[in-house]
This record gives structure tokens, C-alpha cells and sequence, in this order.
């Protein structure tokens, strides 16, 4: 089985930033605005295909897209207290209209639990409105201090899916939390992107929430990244917005909330965990280009504009049966650079026809993710392709998958879990639950904690912590992250 943590390792960093360009998804390092990144037409179809997956998993369960402004008042932003702080450094500022110094600042959006909360104050009175689901998909700015990245870690964030909700109690808030991590999950799982669910330390938590789930993905270097996280914001909000609504029992009080977003960091995700050293592999599902058609002529010239032509009713008849095709009729390069750069682009499955295949009667068709060819008849290929492309998505999943779970540990002993942590990876240690047991484990280890699990393990009666040797109430895990 490939295992993309061996296959790219180390090279991972030079790799993302080459089929990033080679591949012609995002121009980044260029736009002369540091931590900002231009998406070229090829990767905008890409991400496009991922936001119209969430989008309807999100309508599907009752979410209502809005646009809210970009700009938010500093009075607003302000309002709650915890939140601001959480974000104070990394705010961009607008301080004038032209010339003209500004009565009040205003920052772009960060995030949008403030200016949302402030207009729910209008909006929603009675339980009777309630659930209430918004979402929008918008840039978000963050004067991000660390060195930056394609996609991993920009200033401005140009996917930024972010959800919030309202609910008439904390039980309903509890409800909601659970669908959005089963909505995140449906998500990355239609991407065949592997992750962790953890909840995050107290002092790691969002700014503002009672508590953060997240979702971490691990890169081919072993590094973890966050790629999706959900946050129950309680009444930290409301309070503050006076989001007062009338319940069920006719008293008044304020309403409670959840939010939950991902950024392009999914994408980034979604290429390199089925990458390889040739390029990019991509799923079926959101794939531009889900089959390409590359005419193989030879002989005369009347032969090859059979073929030609040939080649392009085999698209027309794949488009009419609602395939995203691409037929390469460019005389410019020869058949094998034409397989090279669509290999490079991760186009799932390529059909090859020349006059053999004319004649025969059937096609050659390679799939990318296994490097295989296999002949199909003509009058069988679009149901063998719509089959090719499930096959193919399930593949990516079950090795990505299957990579993944070879880099978790679970152990009690320091000695070995710093060992796998040098090789890249997860571990998974018994923990007593105090604070300062974890700080020090992740020091002892150099190492970030990722929290525990969701849906905690059984910890064995006789499991004590490492450090202290107090019995473990719970498995913390740790790993270096983005």
C-alpha cells in the first residue's frame, strides 16, 4: 500500500509549493501582499467542487446562506471581552475613508460571531424562530505573525466557511454541536480526508466559547493540521448583544449559540494526503476534469483525423452523460507529454484512443490513482467510468486512511512516544486531566497538544499518568502541528 507520510516526507513543503504552481491551482508568494494568494482557474474549480459539496450537506440540514459586511466597527468587535482579546493581534484595521480619518475603526472580518449577534438582536424575538442555522462562505483577515504558507497559513483565508447558530437552550446548543461534527464528518469522509476529533484544552478553546471541538489532518511530513472546528459559544454572546428571546415557558432569557467553520486548508488537505511524487491524485467526486480524452493519432493523415474525430464523440457522448470530460486535441506536444501534465492536474481516469482502439472497438483506460491501464468496449464505457470513479474514491479514502492510522500511538511510556513523534505522527498518552501535566508532557516531548478524544476510550483502571502518577482519567494526544 502507498503510504503518502513515507512517499512525500520531508519533501512535502517543497513539493505542496512546486504542484501548487506546476499544477496550476494557486499563485502564491507573488501577489506583492504578504500571506496572499491568487487562485488560478484550474484550483478555483476545484475549490468551487469542494464549497458546492459543504454547501449542500449544509442545505440539506437546514442551513441558510447569508453574505454579512466585510467591515465590522471596533465598538462591535469590542463587545465581547474574551473575544477581542483573542484576536487583538491579529486584527487589520481600516482608519480612514480616502483622506479622511474615521470616527470609529473598523476592522475586516476576522470571524463573524460579533456583527451576527449584534444583528440577531433584530432579527430573532421567540423560540418559535428558532433553530436558527446561517452560514456564509467569504474571505476573513488575520495578521498572521508566523511564517506563511500556501493555503496551511495565510493572512487572507479566501474559503472561509463559517456557520453560526441560535437555539432556545444549552440542550439544543449540545444537539447542534453534534450535527455539525457529523456534517464535518460526511464532508472530509466524501473527500477521503482521514482526521482526529478532539476537544480542545480549555486553554486552546476559542475565543469567546464554552468549549472547541476540532478536527486535525495529518500531513505527509507527519505534521498535524486543524481543518474544521466547532465551537459551543453558550450565552457569551447573547449576553453581550442582548440576543434576548421568549421561550416555550413564557420567560425571557437570552438565546444560546454555536458556530463552526473551515477555511482552504481542506483543499491544501484534499491534495496532499493522495498526492504523489508525479502530482496531484484527485478524487471523482470533485475533480474539474473527471475524464480526459487524449487521441493517440498515427498513419496517414486521413487516419489521424479519424481518430480525431473519433476522439471527439467519445466526449461529446461522455458530457452527455454528465461527465465532467476534457477532450486534448493540442498538436503541439505528443501523446506522452499530454499524459504527464494531466497526470501532474491528478485527473482521476484518461482515456486513450488511437486507431487500434478504433478499429477494435474499445478504449484504454488509466486510472490515476493506481498507475493502471484496462481495455473497455466502447458501448460499456460510461457505466464502467461512473464505476471506475466510485472505485477510485474509495480507494484514496481506505489508503489515506490506512496511512494515517500507522501514525498513531498509543503509549504510556515518554521514551517511545518521543521516538514516534521525531518520525512524525500521533501519540496518544494517559493523562490525570491537570493542566499542568499536559504543558509539561508537551514540553517533555516538544510537542503540541491536540486534546483528548470526542468520544472518549476506556482508560484502564491501572493506567496512571506518566508525569505525575496519578490515575488517568482520559488519553491525551500530542503531536507537532502547523
Amino acid at each position: 500500500m502507498c503510504c503518502i507520510y513515507r512517499d512525500l516526507g520531508k519533501e512535502f513543503g517543497q513539493w505542496l509549493d512546486w504542484v501548487l504552481e506546476e499544477a496550476e491551482v494557486y499563485d502564491y508568494g507573488r501577489y506583492p501582499a504578504k500571506g496572499m494568494g491568487v487562485w488560478l482557474p484550474y484550483g478555483f474549480k476545484i475549490r468551487r467542487n469542494v464549497v458546492e459539496l459543504l454547501r449542500s450537506l449544509l442545505d440539506s440540514t437546514g442551513h441558510e446562506e447569508i453574505l454579512l459586511p466585510l467591515l465590522i466597527p471596533e465598538n462591535i468587535l469590542a463587545k465581547e471581552s474574551e473575544h477581542v482579546k483573542g484576536f487583538e493581534n491579529e486584527v487589520y484595521w481600516v482608519t480612514h475613508g480616502g483622506l479622511q480619518p474615521l470616527d470609529v475603526k473598523l476592522a475586516l472580518r476576522p470571524t463573524s460571531e460579533t456583527p451576527l449577534s449584534y444583528m440577531e438582536s433584530y432579527w430573532v424575538k421567540s423560540y418559535k424562530q428558532l433553530p436558527k442555522k446561517y452560514y456564509q462562505v467569504v474571505s476573513i483577515f488575520r495578521y498572521e505573525t508566523k511564517a506563511t504558507r500556501a493555503m496551511l497559513r495565510v493572512r487572507e483565508v479566501t474559503t472561509f466557511k463559517e456557520a453560526h447558530t441560535l437555539h432556545e437552550d444549552f440542550t439544543d446548543a449540545e444537539r447542534q454541536v453534534r450535527e455539525a461534527i457529523d456534517i464535518y464528518r460526511r464532508f472530509f469522509d466524501e473527500l477521503g480526508i482521514p482526521y482526529l476529533v478532539s476537544k480542545r484544552p480549555e486553554w486552546d478553546k476559542f475565543a469567546g466559547a464554552i468549549y472547541t471541538i476540532a478536527f486535525d489532518a495529518m500531513m505527509p511530513d507527519g505534521k498535524m493540521l486543524q481543518i474544521g472546528t466547532v465551537h459551543n459559544l453558550g450565552q457569551n454572546f447573547t449576553k453581550a448583544f442582548e440576543v434576548w428571546i421568549q421561550k416555550k415557558d413564557q420567560s425571557i432569557d437570552y438565546a444560546w449559540q454555536t458556530s463552526y467553520g473551515i477555511s482552504e486548508r481542506v483543499i491544501a488537505t484534499l491534495l496532499a494526503v493522495h498526492g504523489d511524487k508525479k502530482g496531484l491524485v484527485l478524487p471523482f467526486r470533485v475533480a474539474p476534469i473527471q475524464v480526459v480524452v487524449i487521441p493517440i493519432p498515427a498513419g496517414g493523415d486521413n487516419v489521424k483525423k479519424y481518430v480525431v474525430n473519433e476522439a471527439i464523440k467519445l466526449g461529446e457522448c461522455l458530457k452527455k452523460a454528465g461527465l465532467r470530460e476534457y477532450v486534448d486535441l493540442r498538436d503541439d506536444i505528443t501523446p506522452g507529454e499530454k499524459f504527464n501534465i494531466w497526470e501532474l492536474r491528478g485527473v482521476p481516469l484518461r482515456i486513450e484512443i488511437g486507431p487500434r482502439e478504433v478499429k477494435e472497438g474499445h478504449v484504454t483506460v488509466f486510472r490515476r490513482d493506481l498507475r493502471a491501464r484496462e481495455k473497455v468496449p466502447r458501448e460499456e464505457l460510461v457505466d464502467r467510468l461512473k464505476g471506475l470513479g466510485e472505485a477510485i474514491d474509495n480507494n484514496l479514502k481506505n489508503r489515506a486512511w490506512g496511512a494515517f492510522r500507522e501514525r498513531i500511538l498509543r503509549t504510556n511510556n515518554v521514551q517511545l512516544a518521543r521516538k514516534h513523534l521525531r518520525g512524525g505522527g500521533v501519540v496518544e498518552m494517559p493523562w490525570c486531566g491537570k493542566p499542568e501535566c499536559a504543558e509539561k508532557l508537551a514540553e517533555v516531548l516538544n510537542a503540541d497538544v491536540l486534546g483528548t478524544p470526542l468520544d472518549p476510550y476506556e482508560v484502564p483502571a491501572n493506567e496512571k499518568c506518566p508525569l505525575c502518577g496519578h490515575k488517568a482519567v482520559a488519553y491525551l494526544r500530542l503531536a507537532n502541528k502547523y
